[in-house]
């Protein structure tokens, strides 16, 4: 195995993963998709139907015990509800913390255990999906430039130089990521973002709202949304 991709199902690690497969081949490829504790499994199940599209190997890992104490409003344990407004009007109320959708230091503990499960597969490099967008505002403080950087300095340290960290979109838009993963015809229509487990995205969520700007800005609608339902 070359690459271990970091995968949720959203837009952004399949397009990692459309990456990684076009670079290294399928059979090179290990993608990952971790089960946190979320309020659904939506994620997991559309990880699961792009894994088979591209072909690749897809390991699973449970979690959800180490956040049972977060009260973010993902989780299972959380009854807080889900904001329905964009990531700018939910920081205007945070006064500088990240949103209620932030997982407790989600993206260190992933590739953290992403790292160990890397190296027992001869993996190179871990692709994660990271974005300037989600890290604008501190939204997600583990989504910006400055985290990837000093943990993949972490990750290539601790592992002997053997292994580097790579977000190939941390200084992109959401908009450019997908311009990127058109030209590489990512099966975006596969894809599942939205923090609600309905049988359609809500489409008012922070991440549907993210979603469903950056395709307008690629000048489509965003292909996982039927209209009724917005």
């Amino acid at each position: 195995m070359k690459a271990l991709v970091l995968f949720s199902g959203g837009i952004d690690s399949a397009t990692c993963l459309g990456i990684a497969v076009n670079k290294y081949g399928a059979d090179q490829v290990l993608a990952l998709s971790i089960y946190y504790g979320q309020k659904h499994h939506k994620e997991t199940e559309a990880a699961r139907k792009i894994a088979d599209y591209y072909g690749v190997t897809l390991k699973t890992l449970d979690l959800a015990l180490i956040f049972a104490d977060s009260d973010c409003s993902l989780l299972q344990n959380s009854d807080q509800d889900i904001p329905k407004e964009s990531y700018a009007e939910q920081l205007a109320k945070t006064d500088g913390k990240p949103v209620s959708t932030y997982v407790p230091f989600r993206n260190g503990l992933f590739i953290a255990s992403a790292a160990s499960i890397a190296l027992s597969n001869g993996c190179e490099v871990i692709y994660y999906g990271a974005h300037s967008d989600d890290a604008a505002g501190n939204a997600y403080p583990d989504c910006s430039k400055e985290f990837n950087d000093a943990l993949n300095r972490a990750v290539y340290l601790g592992s002997g130089e053997q292994l580097r960290v790579e977000a190939p979109f941390v200084n992109m838009t959401k908009a450019e990521v997908i311009r990127q993963g058109l030209a590489l015809s990512v099966p975006y229509e596969l894809t599942w973002s939205c923090y609600e487990g309905g049988e359609k995205p809500c489409g008012v969520c922070g991440t549907c709202r993210d979603r469903i700007n950056a395709f307008k800005e690629n000048g489509m609608e965003d292909p996982a949304l039927i209209k009724e339902n917005l």
